[in-house]
């Protein structure tokens, strides 16, 4: 490897980090996890702490091989797990591809950030046009009105600076854009505030001959600017209701101060600058009204497509051109051609209930219909036409509301496969990349498995055996359903079921029981039908656990499959092979018999330590699903088994197999009772260590 790269080596975490504060930091980390000073784990959550280093691939190679380990190391964002001993090879490939991969990631990277680049530049060039084009019409520019304003004031009066001042009613602020003899720049005052406000607030002209001489005059400004006032006017704007709209305060008369016929020519003339300026604003609002729609239009994730009163396409928004699959780089004109014909020859009922919607002045909603593109593309959407007036109610064209919703009718087909219509509609409704997108909660997950599959399925031709299992499949799968369940995957002949994930609904741990025990009876429908027409009888096993699982979608770049994964999972697969064992058909875990709301027939069977595990685990069988025929004498039956499982836990292997043997008595097929009975007699001759705790190792999966 180090002939292809350039390797750097640290022989501890702490070291490892400082080489990625380095100016040339490493493309990528190969990081054991037993490390002094620091552990691998502690050195890769430090890394992707960091924004500087967040985005190296880390590659975990160590000797910790268990789940637990490759779990964690994969949560804290390595992005691949070594076990020793390697392949060289093996490592070197995978750094070859996390390193192209990498590659990739910074080009999209480079070519997002060229794009911003070019977007901000379009915006820019735009907004540089617009303000050009609006320079074009002087009266009809505010900004250059003002300025216009501002000239004729100053050449007028023969004054050195003049300012004119518009109240804002959203702000409460009186705001100039231009100040002659200043830089161009906005100035804002609290409408109230220095002479302009005092002006504006009573309608009371000011004619101040001496500013300094005045106390309204604040010299402070002069400071801070390096300018001399020596003489004001301030004269109130009004609108044609006498409604003051703004404040012209013009500065230092040529040649002394201002006169009385100083203000009439100034009121003359802002009477006539009052009209002006109400046109210009009037202008900008509408301007910036027609803008807004045309932004609103183009920001619309549903595609709009205006038509005249001949039909005729007039225009449509970016995301219309998406849907109908148009070419964004061609020029507009071309793509409403294209779109005129599609409509016409394609398309031709949407022109139908187009003219239907014009002559009846009523909106006209398609739910989930297809529009057909080319003979080979088709689009689902709902259209929504809706007829276009103007103010005197006149019929001037119709607007097609376009809403693609064929990844949406895609994805409900998909999902409804795995999961109940409910839970897959409120999937849809909610944010659901980010439901699927992985994450940590308690579910209840639910094994089932037929016993002797083989040897059924040798006795009949494959046909066959696929038609058994879809016939079985279909009738327990249905059950998941009901109790709003969902069907996780299915395994041979097992059927993995999660309740709880991606939703819960807050009695996930009695819908997985009910469901196991519908299941059961099911079963034994299904294996009456199987009786009459000479079939093989099927058994099935069932393992129920409640735990804290890591659900989402989980897979490859190519295959992703929405599951869940963790120790809980393989418990509950366990305990569905554990039924072998005690002869059982449902097996629930401590965990989820704890959180049971409703009221079961269950015994406690053992305290079980599962392989991989040190925490033993208490095990329950469920038992409702037996009647008096299947499970004669059964409160009998479980009351002398909970006396025999005491005195077994309490060492007197006499006494318990005294029990265990009454309980046989009243029902000879308990196999469990026979288990603790061989059990109790195996101890009497051969008894367990002193410090047994009634534990029983499981040595198989």
């Amino acid at each position: 490897m180090q002939q292809r790269y350039k390797v750097r080596v640290s022989t501890n975490g702490a070291e490892a980090l400082e080489i990625t504060e380095s100016e040339r930091p490493p493309d990528l980390i190969l990081l054991d996890i037993v490390m002094p000073e620091m552990d691998g784990h502690e050195v890769c959550r430090h890394l992707k702490e960091n924004e500087r280093s967040r985005n190296i691939p880390v590659i975990f190679i160590t000797v910790m091989s268990s789940e637990d380990d490759e779990t964690l190391g994969l949560k804290l964002g390595a992005v691949d797990y070594i076990t020793k001993p390697f392949s060289p090879d093996i490592v070197s490939a995978r750094v070859r591809t996390h390193l192209e991969l990498k590659d990739h990631r910074d080009c999209l990277a480079d070519l997002v950030e060229e794009r911003t680049a070019e977007l901000i530049k379009i915006k820019d060039e735009e907004r540089q046009l617009l303000e050009m084009t609006t320079a074009l019409s002087f009266e009809l520019n505010l900004v250059r009105l003002l300025a216009k304003i501002m000239d004729t004031t100053q050449e007028l009066l023969f004054a050195d600076r003049c300012t004119l001042f518009l109240f804002d009613d959203k702000t409460s602020e009186l705001w100039s854009q231009v100040a002659q003899g200043l830089e161009s720049r906005e100035i804002r005052i609290p409408c109230h505030a220095g002479i302009a406000g005092s002006v504006f607030t009573t309608g009371e002209t000011v004619n101040i001959p001496d500013a300094y001489a005045d106390p309204r005059f604040n010299p402070e400004v002069d400071k801070k600017t390096g300018y001399r006032t020596q003489s004001i006017l301030c004269m109130p704007v009004k609108n044609k209701k006498a409604r003051i709209i703004g404040v012209t305060q013009v500065l230092n008369k040529k040649g002394g101060p201002f006169t009385s016929r100083d203000e009439d020519r100034l009121k003359a003339f802002s009477a006539q600058t009052s009209i002006a300026l109400e046109n210009a604003k009037l202008f900008e609002d509408v301007l910036n009204m027609k803008n807004y729609n045309e932004s609103v239009l183009e920001s619309m994730s549903n595609g709009m497509i205006s038509l005249d009163a001949d039909k005729n396409v007039v225009k449509c928004n970016a995301a219309a051109l998406k849907i109908l699959r148009e070419n964004p780089d061609e020029p507009l004109e071309a793509s409403i051609a294209n779109i005129s014909t599609w409509l016409s020859k394609a398309n031709p009922w949407i022109l139908r209930r187009v003219e239907k919607v014009m002559r009846t002045r009523c909106p006209n909603l398609t739910m989930n219909t297809d529009l057909k593109l080319s003979d080979e593309i088709r689009v689902s959407v709902n259209l929504t036409i809706v007829p276009l007036m103007n103010v005197q109610h006149e019929l001037i064209g119709s607007l097609l509301v376009l809403e693609d919703i064929t990844s949406e009718k895609r994805l409900k087909g998909t999902i409804a496969r795995y999961m109940t219509k409910e839970v897959a509609e409120r999937l849809m409704d909610e944010d659901c990349e980010a439901v699927l997108g992985g994450k940590t909660q308690e579910a209840t997950i639910l094994f089932s498995d037929i016993r002797s599959f083989t040897t059924i399925s040798e006795k009949i031709t494959p046909q066959q055996t696929v038609a058994l299992l879809n016939e079985y499949f279909t009738i327990m799968v249905d059950i998941v359903f009901d109790y709003k369940g969902i069907l996780d995957k299915y395994i041979g002949d097992a059927i993995m079921a999660v309740f709880g994930a991606p939703f819960s609904t807050g009695e996930d741990p009695d819908r997985a029981v009910k469901t196991s025990i519908d299941m059961l009876r099911a079963l034994g429908a299904f294996n009456q039908e199987r009786k009459a027409e000479a079939k093989d009888h099927i058994e099935i096993g069932i393992g129920i656990n409640t735990k804290e699982v890591l659900s989402g979608n989980i897979g490859s770049m190519k295959r992703m499959d929405y599951t869940v994964i963790g120790d809980g999972v393989n418990l509950a697969a366990r305990l569905e092979s554990a039924n072998k064992l005690y002869g059982t058909n449902i097996l629930v875990s401590e965990f989820t018999y704890r959180e049971l709301k409703g009221s079961y027939v269950c015994r406690e069977t053992d305290l079980i330590q599962v392989k991989g595990k040190e925490e033993p685990v208490r095990i329950y069988q469920v038992l409702d699903y037996h009647d008096e025929a299947s499970f004669p004498c059964r409160d009998d039956v479980l009351e002398l088994f909970h006396k025999g499982l005491n005195a077994y836990r309490s060492r007197e292997w006499g006494r318990g197999a005294n029990f265990f043997s009454q309980a046989i008595q009243l029902n000879e097929a308990d196999s469990v009772s026979h288990l603790y009975l061989e059990r109790c007699r195996a101890f009497e001759d051969n008894p367990p260590e002193k410090d047994w705790d009634g534990v029983w190792v499981m040595q198989g999966k």
